[in-house]
């Protein structure tokens, strides 16, 4: 059991899951507002030798050093990398203070959000992002039978995105570290990048968050009249090639965050749409996120 566990910023758990909590520690603290300062982190942290977070504050080394009695870091967001956390993950490592994350929580949401948004681009429903009356991306309505589809990453989020759009009769090509084999039996191309981008109608970015993988050369390859989902935490493309890009030709942009936009400047673009909301956080996803986050505290304890 932890002597003091302290919840630095809301951590979007469900009430039995703050109930549960209770159970960890011998005092549980709770704040339900954000830090604004690296002082007051430090202050809300305290003595406390257990710290959980969620993705919208940083813990860098120079936080922790002033944290001399924290053992234990759950971060109630997802973790792939220690470079994309916003926990020092190494240095914590260094001091023998765990830090554990989840993943695979809110991909069902984004997966949604993908096909809705791509449903409405294609048969022309709905307004434009500046308010004006669609019309159907080619003129006629089309289905999204015989897209082309090209996914950037090839993670849980990705997979669960070419599986979706290929059960609606999409054709599926991904770029991905290595070729997968499991994707090639489910007849998905493995494709470099440039011509992945160059193929392809759609391209749909899954990456980890601070991974850039497009470029200049690959939105001139991209080329125009084309679609771009970005599904990440932050842009998956330098910014000057992008804005050139969204700028040129008519081509449409779609992320639901302003964070994986990447700059606010770009919603007055009539091609950029943002919905401005974390599709991945659901009902479902909150549940899921819970009980991961407290699964993750027992193996510790344990």
């Amino acid at each position: 059991m932890f002597k003091k566990l302290v919840g630095i910023e809301p951590l979007a758990l469900i009430p039995s899951a703050n109930k549960t909590l209770e159970s960890f520690a011998e005092t549980v603290v709770l704040h339900s507002d954000m830090p604004t300062t690296a002082n007051e982190i430090v202050e809300r942290i305290g003595d406390a030798d257990a710290v959980l977070l969620s993705y919208t504050t940083t813990l860098t080394k120079a936080i922790l050093e002033r944290c001399p009695n924290v053992k234990y870091i759950g971060m109630c967001c997802s973790l792939y990398t220690p470079e994309s956390a916003n926990v020092d993950i190494n240095y914590a490592n260094s001091k023998g203070i765990t830090v554990t994350g989840v993943r695979d929580y809110g991909d069902e949401g984004v997966v949604e959000y993908v096909i809705s948004e791509l449903v409405r681009c294609l048969h022309g429903f709905g307004t434009t992002a500046d308010g004006k009356p669609r019309t159907p991306w080619t003129g006629i309505p089309r289905e999204i039978t015989g897209l082309k589809v090209g996914i950037v990453g090839l993670g849980t989020s990705g997979g669960m995105i070419a599986d979706a759009l290929k059960f609606l009769g999409a054709e599926i090509s991904y770029f991905a570290r290595s070729e997968k084999q499991a994707a090639k039996t489910k007849g998905y191309t493995f494709l470099p990048l440039d011509q992945l981008m160059e193929t392809n109608e759609v391209i749909i970015t899954c990456l980890n968050k601070n991974t850039i993988l497009l470029h200049e050369q690959e939105f001139t390859k991209l080329g125009q009249h084309k679609i771009l989902f970005n599904t990440g935490l932050s842009p998956a493309w330098d910014a000057e090639p992008f804005k050139a890009w969204i700028e040129t030709g008519r081509n449409e942009v779609y992320c639901d965050t302003i964070g994986a936009l990447g700059d606010t400047q770009l919603l007055k673009n009539p091609n950029v749409n943002c919905v401005e909301v974390a599709t991945g956080r659901t009902q479902q996803a909150f549940v899921r996120l819970s009980e991961k986050v407290l699964d993750n505290i027992v193996a510790y304890l344990k």
